[in-house]
């Protein structure tokens, strides 16, 4: 069996790829793959079914911290808030304080804030590399610092490097930085990934931006996948309500349930639905926008907000839900991001109602494995509510009609399966 050095952060220990990693070392060994994961200090010991090497760590921003007077156990954003006194949001007081303080941060966290890593995971990984039998290297981000430590080791032991991202790097649809420092990141980008042998990313509209700047590159979509332990078999019984479940948050820019609203609204209003059948349950953090936006739709005791809930608590609520929510990315720039609620979704083996956006790769998904329906915009959600309704009146439930070949496509096993067919090309 040919071994591979897998280089990033595991989450849920540390933000970092999503379950990226722990999805993949935990299946690649079933196609002739056995991992070793490179990581900085977990809190606790994962099983992950393989070798995990915890490697030293230096945070490289707690010095700046410290030097300002800001403590590492508060949101910064808070801190600045109180010492300068800036409770207005909309003060220019305030815009050029956080003006300040965001240049500050480029220039301190640049490539980015985890690079104290790199010289602990280099000197870790090249242990394991003069004692041989590595052959093949794959490195996930964030941290971009990841993929400098594979390109180090690339360049010094000729090991051929994957070099995945679940998240781009200078083409990040939410690159927090400024165009100057997008302008560094994208030269430190291009520097980096002239040694890697492979590109990877979650889907196809965001491997095409890679290959626009990375021309010469081989980049391949290799999409996010879902736990086949988690799959809702048997399934559980499901509420006796007709409840609509969305367990994530929402952006009032980007991701929001405005057409949703209308549409319960509209049909209530039409009597098409019964308010009192009706249970629509998001489960995050509570957001006053949101309950402004319930009450002015006059939905409330229809609309719930809950509390956040664990990840084992959200698939229990997802699996007995008649529908599950995806609030769409309202940004048609962005054709190619879908959450990793999505694959949660498929796992639990209940219909999907995605809501607004603009044609995207999560129209795409729901077409293929037939587990849900896009609805665009209101008049569309409305249809899709009252034939899902209508099925729940008649029945006493929504009965969930996906594809199940094809969704098993989107396991952590098949996601694994498409990384290994990639690296036995390298390895060959």
């Amino acid at each position: 069996m040919k071994r591979v050095l897998v280089i990033g952060y595991v989450w849920p220990y540390h933000s970092g790829s999503g379950a990226r990693i722990p999805g993949l070392v935990k299946h690649l060994s079933e196609f002739g793959w056995e991992p070793i994961v490179l990581t900085k200090p977990l809190p606790e010991k994962p099983d992950l079914g393989c070798q995990i090497v915890e490697t030293g760590y230096r945070d490289v921003l707690e010095p700046w911290l410290k030097r300002f007077g800001f403590g590492r156990g508060e949101r910064v954003a808070d801190q600045l808030d109180r010492r300068f006194g800036l409770a207005d949001n909309r003060s220019l007081r305030r815009a050029i304080v956080y003006f300040v303080a965001r240049r500050i941060r480029e220039v301190i966290d640049y490539p980015d804030p985890e690079r104290g890593w790199k010289p602990f995971a280099v000197e870790a990984a090249s242990a394991l590399l003069r004692e041989g039998d590595i052959h093949a290297l794959v490195s996930s981000s964030p941290p971009v610092t990841s993929h400098l430590v594979a390109r180090e080791l690339r360049i010094t032991y000729g090991v051929p490097w994957l070099a995945d991202f679940p998240h781009l790097w200078s083409q990040n649809n939410s690159y927090p930085y400024s165009f100057l420092r997008r302008l560094f990141d994208r030269r430190l980008e291009k520097k980096t990934l002239r040694q890697a042998d492979v590109l990877t990313t979650t889907s196809e509209p965001l491997a095409a931006k890679l290959r626009g700047l990375h021309k010469e590159k081989a980049t391949y979509a290799i999409s996010h996948g879902f736990d086949p332990a988690t799959i809702n078999v048997p399934p559980v019984p499901l509420t006796r309500t007709f409840s609509i479940t969305y367990t994530g948050t929402f952006d009032p820019r980007l991701r929001e349930p405005s057409r949703l609203f209308a549409a319960l609204r509209n049909l209530i209003a039409q009597e098409a639905v019964d308010r009192n059948d009706i249970d629509v349950r998001f489960y995050g953090p509570h957001l006053p926008w949101v309950t402004e936006m319930i009450e002015r739709h006059g939905l409330s005791g229809v609309v719930k907000q809950h509390n956040p809930v664990s990840l084992r608590e959200s698939w229990e609520r997802q699996r007995e839900s008649q529908v599950l929510l995806v609030p769409k990315w309202e940004d048609a720039k962005e054709p190619g991001i879908h959450s990793l609620k999505i694959f949660e979704y498929l796992a639990a083996r209940r219909p999907v109602l995605a809501v607004g956006g603009h044609p995207d790769v999560v129209d795409d998904l729901l077409a293929e494995t037939k587990a849900g329906v896009s609805a665009p915009t209101v008049e569309a959600v409305e249809k899709a509510i009252k034939e899902l309704y209508d099925e729940y009146k008649a029945k006493g439930q929504v009965t969930f009609r996906g594809d199940e070949a094809t969704i098993d496509q989107y396991s952590h096993r098949g996601m694994a399966k498409r990384f290994a067919e990639l690296l036995d090309r390298l390895a060959s």
